[in-house]
């Protein structure tokens, strides 16, 4: 059974799990909602309207479901909401949605959130995700599954970065991330391919070899970027590499970071 520490402060309205434990000096919000299993440190604040998936950690400190950092914001009713078994480390900062983005920031299950960390409005999270220590997340960014950001570096608003990929730390990334790139150097260039992360995976040989020769042939295959990739999507035989040609042939508000 969860339990609610006497020095919190729980706000008519709110909506906690039976199941759910709220540790000292946490402050939580009339239209909050925590699932079972979810368990607050201590000193953390939950406040707007926001939904916190069963198992969910949240550490000392955290400011979950704050308005957006986004002059435009008048007060309109919106959503934060975040999935199961999510950890959320100290001082980490998550703001919930805007009007004209959607009205909802979402983050998916089974993610890490280092400390002092920030996803803003209208952000979508996928799962597994792992968010290292005082990266930041702009508004309107969508990280699709089992994307790792590297420590202190910054995801320029509207960016997308595609399953798989990963981000080198002190890096700034301003264009998208195709899936399972691999992104290095202060001002974010496409560096190649996350084999690492493929091969933890258990992918197939087969199709980590197709997509080096993916890579490859938009690298410096002849025409545009999004020439290449069209061609890509005739030729190839591999979910893998399909995926990639999906993503980039995707409308998206950004240009593509482009291998080297």
């Amino acid at each position: 059974m969860g339990s609610i520490h006497p020095s919190a402060v729980i706000e008519d309205g709110a909506a906690i799990d039976p199941a759910a434990t709220v540790g000292p000096f946490c402050i939580v919000g009339p239209d909050v909602k925590l699932g079972p299993g979810v368990e607050l440190k201590s000193h953390v604040v939950l406040t707007g309207r926001t939904t916190v998936g069963e198992d969910t950690v949240i550490f000392p400190f955290a400011v979950i479901g704050e308005i957006p950092q986004d002059l435009k914001f008048k007060g309109e009713a919106t959503e934060l909401v975040i999935g199961k078994r999510n950890r959320i480390r100290e001082h980490v900062t998550m703001n919930c949605g805007t009007e004209g983005g959607g009205g909802v920031t979402r983050v998916g299950d089974d993610g890490l959130f280092m400390a002092g960390c920030h996803i803003a409005h209208d952000a979508i999270i996928g799962d597994r995700c792992i968010i290292v220590n005082s990266v930041a997340i702009a508004g309107h960014c969508i990280l699709e599954d089992d994307v790792i950001v590297g420590g202190l570096s910054g995801v320029h608003q509207f960016v997308r970065i595609g399953r798989g990929a990963i981000i080198g730390a002190v890096t700034m990334v301003t264009n998208d991330v195709i899936p399972y790139g691999l992104v290095q150097a202060p001002r974010g260039e496409l560096d190649g391919l996350n084999l690492v992360g493929l091969k933890r995976r258990g992918v197939a040989r087969s199709d980590i070899t197709a997509l080096r020769a993916a890579f490859q042939m938009l690298a410096q295959g002849e025409g545009t970027f999004h020439d290449r990739a069209r061609r890509l999507h005739d030729e190839t035989t591999s979910d893998f590499v399909r995926e990639i040609v999906d993503f980039v042939l995707a409308d998206s508000d950004r240009h593509f970071l482009t291998p080297r």
